[in-house]
Protein backbone atom coordinates (compact mmCIF):
# COMPACT_ATOMS: atom_id res chain seq x y z
CA UNK A 1 0.00 0.00 0.00
CA UNK A 2 1.08 3.80 -0.97
CA UNK A 3 2.13 5.93 2.09
CA UNK A 4 -0.10 8.57 1.11
CA UNK A 5 -1.15 11.29 4.42
CA UNK A 6 -3.04 14.77 3.69
CA UNK A 7 -0.69 17.20 5.56
CA UNK A 8 -3.34 19.27 8.07
CA UNK A 9 -3.18 22.81 8.10
CA UNK A 10 0.19 22.98 5.10
CA UNK A 11 0.55 26.13 4.54
CA UNK A 12 -0.25 27.72 8.33
CA UNK A 13 2.58 25.06 9.53
CA UNK A 14 5.44 25.63 6.19
CA UNK A 15 4.69 29.65 6.45
CA UNK A 16 5.19 29.91 9.91
CA UNK A 17 7.93 27.52 10.16
CA UNK A 18 10.23 28.93 6.94
CA UNK A 19 12.33 31.79 8.40
CA UNK A 20 15.46 31.62 6.42
CA UNK A 21 15.35 30.09 2.74
CA UNK A 22 19.04 28.76 3.58
CA UNK A 23 18.56 27.28 7.18
CA UNK A 24 18.18 23.94 8.80
CA UNK A 25 15.10 22.61 9.50
CA UNK A 26 13.79 19.79 11.01
CA UNK A 27 10.61 17.61 11.06
CA UNK A 28 10.74 15.10 13.49
CA UNK A 29 7.05 13.13 12.26
CA UNK A 30 8.10 12.95 8.64
CA UNK A 31 5.47 10.69 7.73
CA UNK A 32 4.99 10.68 4.08
CA UNK A 33 7.03 13.97 3.79
CA UNK A 34 3.84 15.99 2.91
CA UNK A 35 4.76 19.35 4.84
CA UNK A 36 8.94 18.35 4.63
CA UNK A 37 8.75 18.35 0.69
CA UNK A 38 6.78 21.66 0.33
CA UNK A 39 9.99 23.22 2.57
CA UNK A 40 12.61 21.69 0.51
CA UNK A 41 10.63 23.07 -2.52
CA UNK A 42 11.07 26.44 -0.71
CA UNK A 43 15.02 26.30 0.69
CA UNK A 44 17.92 27.73 -1.60
CA UNK A 45 21.48 27.92 -1.38
CA UNK A 46 22.87 25.92 2.28
CA UNK A 47 19.37 24.98 2.81
CA UNK A 48 19.12 21.75 4.73
CA UNK A 49 16.56 19.51 5.94
CA UNK A 50 16.59 16.96 8.04
CA UNK A 51 13.40 14.39 8.59
CA UNK A 52 12.86 11.73 11.62
CA UNK A 53 10.44 8.84 11.71
CA UNK A 54 10.24 6.24 13.42
CA UNK A 55 7.88 4.18 10.91
CA UNK A 56 10.20 2.30 8.45
CA UNK A 57 7.06 2.93 5.90
CA UNK A 58 6.82 6.14 6.31
CA UNK A 59 11.61 6.66 5.87
CA UNK A 60 10.43 4.74 2.15
CA UNK A 61 7.83 6.53 1.49
CA UNK A 62 9.46 10.26 2.26
CA UNK A 63 12.85 9.19 1.28
CA UNK A 64 11.74 8.76 -2.54
CA UNK A 65 9.38 11.81 -2.23
CA UNK A 66 11.91 14.37 -1.30
CA UNK A 67 14.86 12.80 -3.03
CA UNK A 68 12.52 13.69 -6.17
CA UNK A 69 11.66 17.04 -4.94
CA UNK A 70 15.32 18.14 -3.53
CA UNK A 71 16.28 17.09 -7.45
CA UNK A 72 13.44 19.19 -8.94
CA UNK A 73 13.43 22.07 -6.77
CA UNK A 74 16.77 22.12 -4.49
CA UNK A 75 19.45 24.40 -5.63
CA UNK A 76 22.29 22.39 -3.36
CA UNK A 77 19.51 21.28 -0.65
CA UNK A 78 20.86 18.61 2.42
CA UNK A 79 18.69 15.77 2.92
CA UNK A 80 19.23 13.67 5.91
CA UNK A 81 17.04 11.11 6.67
CA UNK A 82 16.75 9.65 10.02
CA UNK A 83 14.63 6.14 11.68
CA UNK A 84 14.10 7.33 15.07
CA UNK A 85 12.09 8.58 17.51
CA UNK A 86 11.57 12.63 17.78
CA UNK A 87 12.75 12.15 21.59
CA UNK A 88 16.10 11.25 20.51
CA UNK A 89 16.35 14.33 18.11
CA UNK A 90 19.00 16.12 20.28
CA UNK A 91 21.45 13.18 19.64
CA UNK A 92 19.97 12.63 15.36
CA UNK A 93 21.10 16.11 15.22
CA UNK A 94 24.40 15.86 17.47
CA UNK A 95 25.06 12.42 15.22
CA UNK A 96 24.29 14.95 11.77
CA UNK A 97 26.91 17.67 13.40
CA UNK A 98 24.22 20.07 13.69
CA UNK A 99 24.09 22.37 16.90
CA UNK A 100 21.42 24.35 16.02
CA UNK A 101 18.29 25.23 13.60
CA UNK A 102 16.27 27.64 11.99
CA UNK A 103 13.31 25.37 12.88
CA UNK A 104 11.47 22.36 14.17
CA UNK A 105 7.74 20.74 13.24
CA UNK A 106 5.68 17.82 14.76
CA UNK A 107 2.49 17.08 13.25
CA UNK A 108 1.42 14.47 16.11
CA UNK A 109 -0.96 11.36 16.03
CA UNK A 110 -1.72 8.78 13.89
CA UNK A 111 -1.17 9.23 9.86
CA UNK A 112 -3.81 8.55 7.37
CA UNK A 113 -1.76 5.89 6.10
CA UNK A 114 -1.42 4.09 9.54
CA UNK A 115 -5.02 3.92 10.05
CA UNK A 116 -5.83 3.08 6.38
CA UNK A 117 -3.29 0.38 6.15
CA UNK A 118 -5.29 -2.49 8.03
CA UNK A 119 -2.44 -4.65 9.22
CA UNK A 120 -1.05 -2.13 10.76
CA UNK A 121 -3.57 -2.62 13.30
CA UNK A 122 -4.78 0.99 14.16
CA UNK A 123 -8.21 0.37 12.78
CA UNK A 124 -11.29 -0.04 13.82
CA UNK A 125 -13.37 -0.35 10.85
CA UNK A 126 -11.35 -4.25 9.84
CA UNK A 127 -11.05 -7.41 11.66
CA UNK A 128 -7.08 -7.49 12.22
CA UNK A 129 -4.80 -8.52 14.59
CA UNK A 130 -4.51 -5.72 17.66
CA UNK A 131 -0.88 -3.50 16.77
CA UNK A 132 -0.87 -0.79 16.98
CA UNK A 133 3.21 0.08 16.75
CA UNK A 134 4.42 3.19 15.25
CA UNK A 135 7.82 1.40 15.34
CA UNK A 136 7.57 -2.01 14.14
CA UNK A 137 10.75 -3.09 16.15
CA UNK A 138 9.01 -2.52 19.26
CA UNK A 139 7.85 -5.53 21.37
CA UNK A 140 5.07 -4.65 22.94
CA UNK A 141 1.80 -4.45 20.90
CA UNK A 142 -1.75 -3.27 21.82
CA UNK A 143 -2.62 -7.10 22.00
CA UNK A 144 -0.41 -7.14 25.23
CA UNK A 145 -2.03 -3.73 26.92
CA UNK A 146 -5.75 -5.32 26.06
CA UNK A 147 -4.97 -8.69 27.87
CA UNK A 148 -2.59 -7.75 30.44
CA UNK A 149 -3.36 -4.13 32.04
CA UNK A 150 -5.09 -4.84 34.90
CA UNK A 151 -9.29 -3.26 34.75
CA UNK A 152 -7.78 -0.17 36.91
CA UNK A 153 -5.31 0.72 34.70
CA UNK A 154 -7.43 -0.19 31.71
CA UNK A 155 -10.27 2.35 33.02
CA UNK A 156 -7.89 4.96 34.17
CA UNK A 157 -6.11 4.78 30.29
CA UNK A 158 -9.39 5.08 28.34
CA UNK A 159 -10.34 7.89 30.75
CA UNK A 160 -7.51 10.05 30.59
CA UNK A 161 -6.42 9.34 26.78
CA UNK A 162 -9.98 8.23 25.25
CA UNK A 163 -12.15 10.92 26.83
CA UNK A 164 -14.32 8.02 27.21
CA UNK A 165 -17.73 8.63 29.76
CA UNK A 166 -18.09 4.91 29.78
CA UNK A 167 -14.30 3.88 30.39
CA UNK A 168 -15.62 1.93 33.26
CA UNK A 169 -17.62 -0.36 31.90
CA UNK A 170 -15.53 -0.64 28.57
CA UNK A 171 -12.67 -2.15 31.22
CA UNK A 172 -14.82 -4.18 33.25
CA UNK A 173 -15.99 -5.53 29.89
CA UNK A 174 -12.31 -6.32 28.39
CA UNK A 175 -11.84 -7.67 31.45
CA UNK A 176 -14.79 -10.06 31.68
CA UNK A 177 -13.90 -10.88 27.98
CA UNK A 178 -10.50 -11.87 28.11
CA UNK A 179 -11.14 -14.30 30.99
CA UNK A 180 -13.34 -16.64 28.68
CA UNK A 181 -10.06 -16.62 25.78
CA UNK A 182 -7.65 -13.79 24.81
CA UNK A 183 -8.67 -11.16 22.78
CA UNK A 184 -6.32 -11.19 19.37
CA UNK A 185 -8.40 -8.92 16.89
CA UNK A 186 -9.63 -5.29 15.95
CA UNK A 187 -12.84 -7.02 15.67
CA UNK A 188 -13.15 -8.48 18.59
CA UNK A 189 -12.64 -5.37 20.95
CA UNK A 190 -14.58 -3.24 18.22
CA UNK A 191 -17.86 -5.89 19.70
CA UNK A 192 -16.24 -5.97 23.09
CA UNK A 193 -16.73 -2.34 23.26
CA UNK A 194 -20.37 -1.87 21.66
CA UNK A 195 -21.51 -4.19 24.65
CA UNK A 196 -20.37 -2.08 26.92
CA UNK A 197 -21.98 1.05 25.39
CA UNK A 198 -26.08 1.50 25.81
CA UNK A 199 -27.58 1.33 22.53
CA UNK A 200 -28.94 4.77 22.73
CA UNK A 201 -25.95 6.13 22.83
CA UNK A 202 -24.07 3.94 20.08
CA UNK A 203 -26.68 5.30 17.86
CA UNK A 204 -25.74 9.20 17.61
CA UNK A 205 -21.65 10.63 17.53
CA UNK A 206 -19.23 8.79 15.95
CA UNK A 207 -18.09 4.65 16.18
CA UNK A 208 -18.35 3.70 20.12
CA UNK A 209 -14.62 2.45 19.48
CA UNK A 210 -12.66 5.26 18.36
CA UNK A 211 -12.14 6.88 21.61
CA UNK A 212 -11.43 3.43 23.47
CA UNK A 213 -8.41 2.66 20.48
CA UNK A 214 -6.95 6.58 20.76
CA UNK A 215 -6.27 5.74 24.22
CA UNK A 216 -4.74 2.53 23.79
CA UNK A 217 -2.48 4.04 20.82
CA UNK A 218 -1.32 6.69 22.87
CA UNK A 219 -0.47 4.22 26.14
CA UNK A 220 1.00 2.20 23.54
CA UNK A 221 3.11 4.11 21.51
CA UNK A 222 3.96 6.76 24.31
CA UNK A 223 2.53 9.48 22.79
CA UNK A 224 2.22 12.25 25.91
CA UNK A 225 5.08 11.57 27.76
CA UNK A 226 7.43 11.79 24.99
CA UNK A 227 5.65 15.04 23.99
CA UNK A 228 6.03 16.63 27.36
CA UNK A 229 10.13 15.92 27.82
CA UNK A 230 10.71 17.09 23.69
CA UNK A 231 9.52 20.27 24.13
CA UNK A 232 12.34 22.27 26.04
CA UNK A 233 15.15 19.96 24.40
CA UNK A 234 13.79 21.17 21.03
CA UNK A 235 13.80 24.93 22.00
CA UNK A 236 16.78 24.83 23.40
CA UNK A 237 18.34 23.13 19.93
CA UNK A 238 16.69 26.49 17.69
CA UNK A 239 18.67 29.67 17.16
CA UNK A 240 17.77 33.04 17.82
CA UNK A 241 14.24 33.55 15.67
CA UNK A 242 14.31 30.28 15.43
CA UNK A 243 10.46 28.54 15.34
CA UNK A 244 9.08 25.14 16.59
CA UNK A 245 5.91 24.55 14.72
CA UNK A 246 3.66 22.05 16.65
CA UNK A 247 0.17 20.14 14.98
CA UNK A 248 -2.20 18.26 17.76
CA UNK A 249 -4.95 16.13 17.45
CA UNK A 250 -6.08 15.58 20.84
CA UNK A 251 -6.68 17.60 23.75
CA UNK A 252 -4.26 16.76 25.85
CA UNK A 253 -1.77 17.11 23.53
CA UNK A 254 -2.49 20.65 22.79
CA UNK A 255 -2.71 21.08 26.85
CA UNK A 256 1.02 19.94 27.27
CA UNK A 257 2.02 22.18 24.13
CA UNK A 258 0.07 25.25 25.42
CA UNK A 259 1.47 24.96 29.10
CA UNK A 260 5.01 23.84 27.85
CA UNK A 261 5.76 26.94 25.61
CA UNK A 262 3.83 29.37 28.12
CA UNK A 263 6.60 28.18 30.67
CA UNK A 264 9.39 28.65 27.87
CA UNK A 265 8.04 32.19 27.47
CA UNK A 266 7.76 32.95 31.09
CA UNK A 267 9.91 30.79 33.55
CA UNK A 268 10.17 33.10 36.57
CA UNK A 269 8.58 30.70 39.68
CA UNK A 270 8.78 33.72 41.76
CA UNK A 271 5.69 34.48 43.69
CA UNK A 272 2.93 36.89 42.43
CA UNK A 273 3.97 39.26 45.12
CA UNK A 274 7.44 39.70 44.81
CA UNK A 275 8.23 43.09 43.44
CA UNK A 276 10.78 41.92 40.87
CA UNK A 277 12.47 38.33 40.05
CA UNK A 278 14.95 36.44 42.11
CA UNK A 279 14.46 32.83 40.46
CA UNK A 280 16.92 33.41 37.64
CA UNK A 281 14.77 32.02 35.16
CA UNK A 282 15.41 33.66 31.36
CA UNK A 283 12.57 33.43 28.84
CA UNK A 284 13.52 31.15 25.92
CA UNK A 285 11.43 33.10 23.68
CA UNK A 286 7.78 33.92 22.96
CA UNK A 287 4.33 32.49 21.75
CA UNK A 288 3.69 33.50 18.24
CA UNK A 289 0.11 32.18 18.79
CA UNK A 290 -2.06 33.34 21.47
CA UNK A 291 -4.89 31.01 20.26
CA UNK A 292 -4.18 27.92 18.32
CA UNK A 293 -4.34 28.02 14.46
CA UNK A 294 -7.49 26.05 13.47
CA UNK A 295 -8.45 24.88 9.66
CA UNK A 296 -10.41 26.93 7.55
CA UNK A 297 -13.71 25.63 6.04
CA UNK A 298 -12.22 24.77 2.60
CA UNK A 299 -9.98 22.33 4.85
CA UNK A 300 -12.54 20.35 6.80
CA UNK A 301 -14.92 19.99 3.85
CA UNK A 302 -11.91 18.58 1.72
CA UNK A 303 -9.83 16.85 4.45
CA UNK A 304 -12.05 15.30 7.66
CA UNK A 305 -9.57 14.14 9.37
CA UNK A 306 -8.50 18.12 10.01
CA UNK A 307 -11.40 18.74 12.22
CA UNK A 308 -9.87 18.44 15.88
CA UNK A 309 -6.33 19.77 14.34
CA UNK A 310 -4.46 22.93 16.17
CA UNK A 311 -1.36 24.41 15.30
CA UNK A 312 0.99 26.29 18.09
CA UNK A 313 3.79 28.18 17.15
CA UNK A 314 7.03 29.23 19.46
CA UNK A 315 9.85 31.89 18.40
CA UNK A 316 13.23 31.40 20.48
CA UNK A 317 14.59 33.92 21.66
Amino acid sequence: MEFVHKSVLFEETVGGLLVHRDGIYVDGTLGGGGHSSEVVRRLEGTGQLVGIDQDDAAIAAASARLKQVAESFGDGTTLSIVRDNYVNMPQVLNDLGIDKVDGIMLDLGVSSYQLDNAERGFTYREDVPLDMRMDRRADRTARDIVNEYSEDRLYRMIRDYGEDKFAKNIAKHIVMNRQKKPIETTGELVEIIKAAIPMKVRAVGGHPAKKTFQAIRIELNRELEVLTKSIDEMIDRLKPGGRLCIITFHSLEDRIVKVKFRENENPCTCPPNFPACVCGNVSKGKVITRKPILPGEEELETNPRSQSAKLRIFERG
